[in-house]
């Protein structure tokens, strides 16, 4: 499985090894208390239907890209700084990148999962 931002056709990838965070459990833990994760790693929040998601940094220790999605369409975008930031907007699905790795992406884009 494989993330990829699709702005116009030209497809590039975000990640190559995605996890899921399925689990109430899974989503509540997200990427605390992890030294580090690989630079070509995404961790993906399914939801049942568009809402609010929030999501904080508390014991994340490094920078984080977020991306808030419905139905494959970027609605929000933000680098998240370790242990402090916060952030929210409306999605089905979110999506926790490396900082830096959504570099380029920027709402209305489509960024989907492809196998």
């Amino acid at each position: 499985m494989r993330l990829v931002h699709d702005p116009d056709g030209a497809a590039r990838p975000l990640a190559t090894e995605v996890a899921y965070a399925e689990s109430p459990l899974e989503q509540s833990r997200g990427l605390m208390f992890r030294s580090s994760i690989p630079d070509d790693y995404a961790l993906v929040f399914p939801f049942d239907r568009p809402s609010r998601q929030f999501i904080h940094m508390l014991f994340v220790r490094f920078p984080l890209d977020v991306l808030w999605l419905v139905d494959d369409e970027v609605q929000a975008v933000e680098t998240l700084r370790p242990w402090r930031s916060v952030g929210y907007a409306k999605a089905d699905t979110v999506v926790e990148l490396p900082g830096g790795a959504a570099a380029g992406v920027s709402e209305g884009d489509t960024v989907r999962l492809v196998s």
